[in-house]
């Protein structure tokens, strides 16, 4: 369904509330705020949509019907050419439905658990087994669960970022991951390690490796304990980071434990950003 073209009650229902729900949450929306925006009466409301779970299930529905359009045409290509096509569909289909997936995001216990709820779990696992392809080891099926976590989160973490950016950004995960060869449709391979664990794409060393590239071993000189970074979670936020914190705080449907579980750092970071606003 897009809402940005008709105009019938029932539309201008959906887009009202998608924005309340953007801008204060799912919990703190009543449908009498979303009859007051539209200056309608709550009983008008209460005829299209019995309920706020029913104008939920209305809201998501254009992306599970678009998700499970991708997994048909992925399902019916070779492994290697079903995982791109899912990958670089999903990061489209995640952009073209920027809103409701922050919504639905934020919110996903107002699904409670229901047909639509098992219907979004039932796309996620055919999803994973597309990236993993036949005959997956457990350490494919879980680079497939995390592949699908790099082309869905981003959406809603960095909303601020241009889509033709953010794809390119997103594909380059997946990218790393699988170390994909060229032609078709899978991306560029990512560039040779020489340790166990490369560089990230922030450029800062994994675990297992030494500043310039070196690996820690045979004909390495090991690395000082002084200069070895202490363990523990990052004291600072970068910029998008503390702007998420302050949206997921403000909408009301997270605690300050989860968003800093969230964006992996501790509560008390998580506290003095907030304290700044």
């Amino acid at each position: 369904m897009d809402l940005a073209q008709p105009d019938d009650t029932r539309t201008r229902i959906l887009r009202a509330a998608r924005e309340l729900f953007a801008e204060q949450g799912y919990q703190r929306t009543s449908l009498r705020q979303i009859a007051e925006r539209l200056r309608l009466t709550k009983a008008a409301i209460l005829y299209h949509f019995p309920t706020k779970e029913h104008l939920v299930v209305d809201l998501v529905e254009p992306l599970l019907v678009d998700l499970e359009t991708l997994l048909d045409a992925a399902g019916g290509r070779a492994p290697e050419q079903a995982r791109w096509t899912l990958v670089e569909g999903w990061i489209d289909t995640m952009l073209r439905h920027r809103r409701s997936l922050g919504m639905l995001f934020h919110d996903i216990n107002m699904l409670s658990h229901g047909p639509t709820f098992h219907r979004l779990m039932r796309i996620a696992m055919r999803a994973n087994e597309l990236v993993a392809g036949p005959n997956a080891s457990r350490r494919d099926q879980v680079r497939a669960v995390q592949t699908i976590a790099m082309c869905s989160d981003p959406v809603v973490f960095f909303t601020d970022v241009p889509d033709e950016v953010l794809r390119a950004d997103m594909l380059d995960g997946p990218r790393r991951l699988f170390a994909a060869p060229t032609g078709g449709t899978a991306p560029d391979p990512a560039p040779p390690a020489t340790t166990a664990a490369a560089a990230g794409a922030d450029g800062a060393v994994a675990v297992g490796a030494r500043p310039g590239g070196a690996a820690a071993g045979a004909g390495a000189a090991p690395v000082p304990a002084a200069s070895r970074r202490r363990s523990g979670r990052p004291r600072a936020m970068s910029t998008e980071q503390i702007a998420t914190a302050r949206r997921m705080y403000a909408a009301g449907s997270h605690s300050v434990e989860t968003i800093a579980a969230t964006l992996g750092v501790s509560r008390a970071t998580v506290y003095r950003h907030l304290d700044d606003q």
